[in-house]
């Protein structure tokens, strides 16, 4: 699941999420993660990286961290880091969702959703249960697992 969603990330981030009209920062054009960023960036910087982060990063990070663990590159021991990552990630749809009913409620322009927009949330609650589907195996196998020698005499 983990290497399908490394090539569907990508796929998402240039999709077109929106459409937009008579907007002045996105003047009538399809709206996608990665167009979002450069003309973020030429507005607000910081916003930019923010949104970078949140919808790149984060989200790419933590399915590499969870491949690394499905593969014995990291331990049990990162999952508390994914669980934070996790909730990091899911923040860009939010801030998507805020710009289409900004942008309806102040009654100019339109904003429609397109498909781009679900299949990044589709990609994003994939990793989330990936996530947790990992901890409940990792889990499991911790309490299968017999004590140490050490531990038994404690």
């Amino acid at each position: 699941m983990n290497i399908l969603l490394l090539m569907l990330y990508p796929a998402a981030w240039l999709a077109p999420l929106a459409e937009a009209g008579v907007v002045s920062w996105w003047s009538g054009k399809s709206i996608t993660i990665y167009q979002g960023v450069l003309d973020l960036w030429e507005v607000d910087p910081a916003l930019s990286i923010l949104v970078a982060l949140l919808a790149v990063l984060i989200p790419y990070g933590k399915t590499l961290m969870l491949s690394a663990i499905h593969f014995g590159r990291l331990g049990p021991r990162a999952l508390p880091w994914l669980e934070t990552i996790g909730k990091l990630s899911m923040a860009d749809v939010f801030l998507i969702a805020l710009y289409v009913v900004v942008v309806k409620g102040v009654g100019f322009g339109h904003v429609s959703t397109a498909w781009g927009l679900w299949l990044f949330t589709g990609c994003v609650l994939v990793s989330i249960w990936v996530g947790w589907a990992t901890k409940q195996d990792l889990l499991r196998s911790d309490a299968q697992t017999p004590a140490s020698p050490d531990q038994q005499g404690s």
